[in-house]
């Protein structure tokens, strides 16, 4: 990648991907590495979600999806699994207002009934209050797995089948698609994984086709601006064929 200019946040690339996704990694080794507690680094990942937002929203994306919590983050120590479940409240307590202020949307995709109640029904509220908001979409992707929705999408369709609301002749990709939890919103163009590891973590399987990805060495909890306009200049340089020739 071409070098960027010193002035890194000032830097606004000119292709933007419509759609970005970050998998948030790496709060633990963040702790770990200021020989602090983990419950520390899930504390300082959770601040930095509402400024890397307002980051993106800066930058001109318009739609933003988080890897908040995975199917597969239940096997965790119960203490750790109750203070992310803490983590996540304070979130929608704290910053919820600004967000609705910014004009934020707020979808949360997963399934949710695994959560506590209280923490259901602020997912649910969230959603109501930010519901017309359009100037950027935020999806929440918690208690969800790729193989979870591609599963509940086949099975919502069965059902429909038959039921004889839909015509199995007629299930195509795109009809498939509609199905999936991210629905309407388009794929992402862009994944950006903070951390160093580079796997996807069963993390839209169906829709990173032909997303293009963007792994940093930078834990979430150090992921800013500049880390993010580097990796959007990175992707303003990929050339997107989606299996065309050139």
């Amino acid at each position: 990648m071409s070098e960027l200019p010193v002035s890194v946040p000032q830097y606004k690339p000119v292709r933007l991907p419509r759609h970005l996704a970050i998998i948030m990694d790496g709060n633990h080794r963040w702790a770990r590495r200021r020989r602090l507690p983990g419950a520390m680094g899930h504390r300082a990942g959770a601040r930095n979600v509402r400024p890397v937002v307002e980051a993106c929203a800066e930058q001109g994306i318009r739609c933003l999806t988080l890897f908040a919590f995975s199917t597969e983050n239940w096997q965790r120590p119960q203490g750790e699994i109750n203070l992310l479940m803490g983590l996540m409240r304070n979130v929608f307590e704290n910053d919820l207002d600004e967000l609705h202020r910014r004009d934020v949307r707020l979808r949360i995709i997963g399934d949710r009934s695994r959560f506590p109640a209280d923490l259901q029904m602020q997912m649910n509220r969230a959603e109501s209050m930010t519901r017309q908001n359009a100037d950027v979409t935020l999806n929440i992707a918690a208690n969800y797995g790729g193989r979870w929705d591609i599963t509940e999408a086949a099975r919502a369709m069965a059902r429909a089948v038959r039921a004889g609301s839909l015509d199995a002749d007629r299930i195509d990709e795109e009809l498939f698609e509609s199905y999936l939890s991210l629905s309407p919103v388009p794929a992402p163009d862009l994944c950006i994984r903070t951390g160093g590891d580079q796997r996807i973590s069963n993390f839209l399987l169906w829709e990173f086709a032909y997303t293009e990805f963007y792994f940093t060495d930078a834990y979430w909890p150090d992921f800013n601006e500049e880390e993010l306009v580097r990796a959007l200049g990175a992707f303003e340089e990929r050339k997107r064929r989606f299996g065309c020739r050139e």
